[in-house]
């Protein structure tokens, strides 16, 4: 393809990514789904050519960022408090999911080795991070379940990966060490926790000595990848590596970056992180062409059907059967005296069993799958199908699910809400600018501005004290503020078109109107 007609085709596809969020959006259905759905339906326009998607390096470019942006935004202390469970699902659901399709497979399809069955189920049981996060974003889940869910997508494609490449091992060589499996997964994981929280302790302390905003931002943009790749190169867990990363990077960030540099650089990392989940997923739908042209329509229909159907059930009951034993297990702990087990309950678990979707990770092994691999062409169209099957069918019933079920949130709320924060934060602010309106001489130096802290710290106390009552006052006071910045820019540009500003002038009192702006609105509550 030509180098212009390869930049058509990108600027195509990014016109197909926009239409697409804004259809999904219009009608409520997951833009992943609406992605995956449009790229497969785009693949087969007679004059689009063939994409064909990397796998190795659909794994380096897209997995390190967008584990590093959920890894970024883990709430720490819930991660930390609900990692039993996070690893119950990130391995002992992967390895039970692995399994069982494995027997299910062998069971269908007796020719097909006992290695190739469960490297197909390894590449299958892993939930993949951009998937859920894409789902996620759209829906209110209590903070437990939502805890287990990020937790989940964040490690589970570090055991999928292992699994998969010694299962790929055993079927090429016919050899299998179970006891030096184990020790080789906990020599990745640690290792990959390791080199993870010394790149991030690393990428902390350089960021701390920079002053430009432009190579701050940069500089916490590529953490992702450099953690990611020092983990393979050191042949550890690349995965855990970034997301150990990611932890370490969103707990100091608050203290690290100045409040400019954390603007520019959330606007940026969400672009950033939009344009790689939409082309992740449109590149997934392309990609049922490849498998398509490759395998046959007819082959699929006659000689696959029932196999990956099998594998498509399997794939769903499974989780089913885990989580629901699980919590079955914390029940019966519980009714058995442990106070620390807490078990779920069946809202709960209906919706964590039901949000296993598949995605970018799934695709890209299988595709890595050597071609003396024996069942290679079934691995391929049973991938595809647990991928669309998931992101489509799981992923746009979840919002319904959860109006269904109306899973209560378990978990105790935290010592003080929005208001008792910000009359704590009203009542420091207050005594530091007391302190410091007095001279040395005792003299009141500063009376405006001690008394306008004064004023905002009675306000927000009265505030937390009755927020019921004072909400209406508040959301009309901000309300007048917000009318007032929207005046204050409309005479702004005016001042810009007649010519009597400059550029420069132009966008620094546009950047004050925008904080302003975000600081009504945040206390408007919108």
């Amino acid at each position: 393809m030509h180098p212009v007609e390869t930049f058509e085709l990108v600027l195509v596809l990014l016109a197909t990514v926009v239409a697409l969020h804004w259809a999904a959006a219009r009608i409520g259905f997951p833009p992943s789904a609406a992605l995956l759905v449009g790229g497969g339906a785009l693949a087969f326009l007679p004059g689009i050519p063939e994409i064909s998607l990397d796998p190795e390096l659909a794994l380096v470019l897209f997995l390190p960022p967008l584990l590093m942006d959920g890894a970024y935004y883990t709430a720490f202390g819930r991660f930390r408090r609900h990692l039993p469970g996070i690893l119950s699902l990130a391995v002992g659901a992967v390895l039970f999911t692995t399994l069982i399709v494995g027997l299910v497979v062998h069971l269908l399809v007796p020719a097909l080795p006992w290695a190739a069955c469960f490297a197909l189920g390894a590449i299958v049981s892993p939930p993949d991070a951009v998937a859920a996060r894409s789902v996620l974003q759209r829906v209110t889940l209590p903070r437990r379940l939502h805890a287990l869910l990020e937790g989940e997508s964040l490690l589970n494609d570090a055991t999928g990966l292992v699994l998969f490449r010694f299962a790929v091992a055993a079927t090429l060589s016919g050899a299998f060490d179970a006891g030096a499996a184990v020790g080789s997964f906990l020599l990745l994981a640690i290792g990959g926790v390791v080199v993870g929280a010394v790149v991030g302790f690393a990428w902390i302390a350089v960021m701390r000595r920079m002053t430009d905003d432009t190579l701050i931002v940069a500089t916490a943009t590529l953490l992702g990848w450099a953690a990611y790749l020092a983990g393979e190169m050191l042949h550890v867990s690349g995965v855990i590596a970034t997301v150990a990363a990611g932890i370490i990077f969103g707990w100091h960030q608050h203290v690290v970056l100045p409040a400019k540099v954390r603007m520019q650089g959330t606007a940026f990392w969400r672009t950033l992180v939009f344009g790689l989940e939409a082309l992740v997923f449109i590149l997934i739908g392309f990609s049922l062409r490849g498998v398509v042209d490759r395998v046959g329509a007819e082959a699929i229909l006659t000689d696959m059907a029932v196999p990956v159907l099998g594998v498509l059930l399997t794939v769903a009951l499974a989780r089913f059967v885990w989580v629901f034993g699980s919590d079955g297990v914390l029940l019966a702990l519980r009714r058995g005296g442990l106070r620390r087990a807490r078990p779920l309950g069946w809202r709960q678990a209906s919706v964590l069993a039901w949000t296993g979707m598949r995605g970018v990770v799934t695709l890209a092994v299988a595709l890595t799958l050597p071609a003396q691999m024996p069942g290679r062409d079934l691995m391929l169209v049973a991938a595809f199908a647990v991928i669309l099957t998931t992101v489509v069918i799981q992923g746009s019933s979840l919002g319904w699910l959860i109006r269904m079920v109306r899973p209560a949130d378990g978990d105790p709320p935290a010592a003080m809400d929005l208001a008792a924060a910000e009359a704590a934060i009203a009542r420091a602010k207050y005594t530091e600018v007391e302190v410091r309106a007095y001279g040395a001489d005792g003299a009141l130096v500063h009376p405006r501005l001690l008394e306008e802290y004064r004023k905002r710290d009675d306000a927000t106390q009265r505030y937390a004290g009755d927020v019921d009552a004072f909400t209406p006052d508040v959301r009309a006071h901000f309300g007048v503020v917000l009318a007032a910045v929207a005046a204050g820019r409309t005479e702004l540009v005016r001042l810009h078109r007649r010519g009597m500003i400059e550029d420069e002038v132009l966008h620094d009192l546009e950047r004050d109107l925008d904080l302003e702006e975000m600081g009504a609105l945040f206390q408007r509550g919108d």
